[in-house]
């Protein structure tokens, strides 16, 4: 069973974090992974650092945002993210626009539908994630977080791009 310990901090618009005494490899790890226990303030308004099409069993439109300290480094190319760093991912399922079909006989235009896979975030913070290479990661299912295990799952994915500083996305200005 996992320990849950409420933590109170302050990091730009984060507030209120919870930790999860487990490592990426189902060891315990006092006081590792804390991951928020509300999504920040204003998340839907941060910069859009890239959006993206999933195909495969999650098959979905997202967008990938991110806090000041985020935009910051990712314009500037940074080969590792600074601890504050904040990345969201929102997805959505997607449909032909019935009038793109008529238009080109096919459908060729897609537009987003339903909000699905709740919503994602990573937190940098090189000490306190320092098991999942400096990232904690939480998913939120209906505003609340989700009860998946995000740090191992998601850890196990992005460690393909450990060169990249765990990080996936790249920024398209």
């Amino acid at each position: 069973m996992k320990k849950i310990i409420v933590v109170s901090l302050t990091v730009g618009l984060v507030t209120g974090l919870i930790g999860y005494n487990a490592s990426a490899s189902g060891e315990t790890d006092k006081g590792r992974t804390p991951v928020l226990t509300e999504m920040p303030g204003g998340y839907r308004d941060w910069p859009v650092i890239a959006v993206a099409h999933e195909e495969g069993k999650l098959n979905d439109l997202r967008a990938i945002l991110g806090n000041d300290i985020a935009i910051k480094a990712f314009r500037e190319g940074a080969a590792t993210y600074p601890d504050g760093t904040i990345i969201a991912r929102l997805a959505w399922d997607y449909h032909p626009l019935e009038e793109s079909k008529e238009a080109f006989g096919a459908p060729q235009s897609f537009v987003s539908g339903s909000p699905k896979n709740g919503v994602q975030f990573m937190i940098k913070d090189a000490k306190k994630y320092a098991s999942t290479g400096g990232w904690g990661y939480v998913e939120f299912d209906d505003g609340k977080p989700s009860s998946t295990a995000m740090p191992e799952a998601c850890f196990s994915c992005h460690s393909i791009v450990k060169d990249r500083d765990f990080v996936f996305s790249r920024y398209a200005p």
